[in-house]
């Protein structure tokens, strides 16, 4: 039963689910959405008490009735201990960065309370490590969550069971929040030996452009992550807005990379052969293009144009 109440139970459950705790990115535990049961432990110190009880009333042992009572209070003390111990937090999820079919997606979160601290809350999904973490009053605690990933594409982990026993164990609250994560999958590249280079077709002999420090090209809007060395101080101090100065290299032997030339026996193998590609070629800093069926990419480098590159065999024939 508690497994059922724990997310693997029919489809009705699940759309009763949805409703009652829809996703979101930020969630807020309340009586909504937290759900407590005693544990083995619990329910066992519950049918011993009720054997205590039974027999202080057949032998009039005030002692024995003194024991029930005090245990019996303690177990509903815990009942509101175990409960107060998970609401009021709030958990949001904090983002997450693209990983190859096969590796485990980093998962970013924030635990934030307000009012009073968390002791032991305990984060996992169906066979995943269980992650616990304390976290103090008025504070923000970050942590990552790991996911295993099989295949390319979107990855969308289902929700997470957030859980706690705290204080003594005798009662488990949990709840199941979808945080709305996605993770980009690449497919997993497979190392092979790079195709012979072939013109793409229009502007073939052309020269590429591709960034470099040799010559100068012009100005651009400043974009966060560039270099602090290539800003145009001097335009900035005329008022002029803050730009940063443009160079670029020529290359001629540029490589097209194409789905019809990849070995394998099945679309994954070729996409993966692909995925291989761009990276030998990033790390020699060649200029390659990318062309699917539907998708062409200009030859580039660049991790902005590997990035577009592997967003696009990851996303290809995946349904949205």
């Amino acid at each position: 039963m508690i497994s059922r109440l724990a997310g693997q139970s029919s489809g009705l459950f699940q759309r009763w689910l949805k409703r009652r705790i829809p996703a979101a990115s930020q969630v807020q535990l309340d009586h909504r959405r937290i759900f407590i049961m005693p544990t083995r432990a619990g329910m066992g110190l519950l049918l011993l008490l009720v054997i205590m009880l039974i027999g202080a009333i057949n032998y009039q042992n005030s002692l024995v009735y003194a024991v029930v009572f005090t245990l019996g209070g303690l177990f509903w003390v815990g009942l509101h201990h175990t409960y107060r111990n998970l609401a009021g937090l709030k958990l949001h999820a904090t983002g997450s960065l693209p990983v190859f079919a096969g590796e485990e997606a980093q998962l970013g979160m924030a635990l934030i309370s307000e009012r009073r601290e968390h002791q032991a809350i305990v984060m996992l999904w169906p066979q995943t490590a269980r992650r616990q973490v304390d976290v103090q009053a008025g504070l923000s605690t970050t942590l990552a969550l790991y996911h295993p990933t099989q295949h390319r594409g979107w990855l969308r982990p289902g929700r997470l069971r957030v859980e706690t026993r705290y204080p003594l164990g005798w009662f488990v609250a949990w709840s199941l929040l979808d945080l709305d994560w996605q993770v980009l999958v690449y497919p997993k590249p497979i190392n092979l030996p790079l195709p012979g280079r072939r013109g793409g077709g229009e502007g073939q002999g052309d020269q590429q452009l591709v960034e470099g420090v040799d010559d100068f090209q012009g100005l651009r809007d400043y974009q966060p992550g560039d270099s602090k060395k290539r800003l145009d101080w001097r335009a900035w101090s005329r008022g002029q807005g803050l730009h940063s100065k443009i160079f670029a290299e020529p290359q001629h032997d540029s490589q097209w990379l194409r789905l019809d030339e990849a070995p394998g026996q099945s679309l994954e193998q070729q996409l993966g052969c692909l995925a291989g590609w761009v990276l030998q070629l990033e790390q020699r800093r060649q200029p390659y293009g990318l062309e699917l069926p539907g998708t062409r990419i200009q030859p580039s480098v660049g991790e902005a144009h590997q990035a577009a590159c592997l967003r696009a065999l990851a996303l290809y024939g995946v349904q949205s």
